[in-house]
């Protein structure tokens, strides 16, 4: 019987671990995603005339440390 226990408190263990891990990877998605829409909005800007180059190099700057960090899996949906 304590075997059976034990091997279910690892099931569950693993299984928790999975759903951490699954959560880690929306949250990046979802940063990844919410970076990549301000770039394309301060290039946007710029291009009309009411952004600047300077907030451009800074949204790609940012979106290319996310990158650098979590990998660029996100744009794979986009």
């Amino acid at each position: 019987m304590a075997g059976f226990l034990d091997r279910a408190k690892e099931q569950a263990q693993h299984a928790l671990e999975q759903g951490k891990q699954k959560v880690d990877e929306v949250q990046q998605q979802r940063a990844g995603n919410d970076l990549l829409k301000k770039l394309g909005a301060a290039y946007y800007a710029e291009r009309r005339g009411s952004g600047t180059p300077d907030a451009t190099q800074s949204a790609l700057q940012a979106l290319e440390s996310h990158i650098n960090t979590h990998g660029d899996g996100f744009l794979r949906g986009a």
